[in-house]
């Protein structure tokens, strides 16, 4: 059985995005940005397990045409976001319209991987006891956002994660911004933060702080990434997945803590400069990176 040296489990979604000036459908969800942005790169052994509803297929055999390895959990429905903008699109209500069925041991049985990374977008997409199984297969990467919000009917609420010490136990990434950061453990403190985490399991504890930059914990050393500016700001949508694709792409080819949070500063700075899933070159993220040491010296 072949063993990839990344997969992203994670459902695709349905998202209905409404602003002021139309309404518009299209695909999303951590594993579909993640997905794109990781087909940029010919040297990495990487699959992508998801569960979506038969109406949804369609993004599923573009995805393999691009040349993706995609294999899909039979579900009952796609998850369907609805996202309503007013005109400052900073305020957002969010709805879910529809889940997807969680995913199951039975059918992750058959997949091995050095690095799973779960792509969770409900608290429900993965049960403890896949979390645990998954551990025993790879390393797992784990990001936060999923966790901390649950439906109701339709309406999505933050909530604390009840069960996150069991769980973090198992994880050899966790990603979490600010917000995130302080649900898990009441602490604004960048520092007190990722110490707390780390004490609860976690290897690698990956703190993105916007424009502020990341801090990688790993447990002797804060490991400081500038935020590289964009030349504009297009479409921030997946940023942070994008930024866990360059990471993890970096840390499956051993490069060093540094090194894979430079690359992922920079992947995510130019997602963010186009609409869509990243869909640039290695070389412009070397490019970046190099123009960013001009501004940054001591890197």
């Amino acid at each position: 059985m072949n063993k990839h040296e990344l997969c992203c489990i994670g459902h695709i979604t349905h998202d209905k995005i409404v602003t002021p000036k139309r309404t518009a459908h299209m695909p999303g969800g951590t594993s579909f940005y993640f997905s794109h942005a990781i087909k940029q790169f010919d040297d990495i052994d990487y699959a992508l397990i998801t569960a979506l509803g038969e109406e949804d297929m369609h993004v599923v055999d573009e995805m393999r045409q691009s040349g993706l390895q995609v294999e899909v959990m039979p579900s009952r429905q796609s998850v369907y976001f609805e996202n309503i903008y007013g005109e400052n699109q900073d305020n957002r209500t969010q709805r879910v319209l529809a889940k997807a069925d969680p995913f199951t041991i039975d059918y992750l049985q058959n997949i091995e991987a050095n690095i799973f990374h779960l792509g969770s977008l409900l608290a429900d997409d993965f049960s403890l006891e896949v979390v645990e199984y998954l551990s025993g297969k790879g390393k797992l990467s784990i990001d936060s956002q999923g966790y901390l919000r649950e439906v109701r009917g339709t309406d999505v609420f933050p909530v604390d994660w009840e069960q996150k010490h069991e769980f973090l136990k198992y994880a050899t990434f966790l990603k979490a911004n600010e917000q995130e950061m302080f649900s898990l453990t009441g602490y604004n403190d960048v520092e007190k933060a990722a110490k707390e985490l780390y004490s609860w399991g976690v290897k690698e504890v990956l703190l993105t702080l916007g424009s502020n930059g990341s801090v990688i914990f790993d447990g002797t050393q804060f490991h400081l990434i500038p935020a590289y500016k964009p030349k504009e700001v297009v479409d921030a949508t997946g940023c942070g997945d994008t930024y866990m694709t360059g990471y993890l792409y970096c840390r499956a080819k051993n490069k060093s803590i540094d090194e894979a949070g430079r690359f992922a500063a920079a992947i995510s700075t130019l997602k963010i400069e186009a609409m869509g899933p990243f869909a640039g070159s290695r070389s412009d993220i070397e490019r970046c990176m190099v123009e960013a040491e001009q501004t940054f010296p001591s890197l």
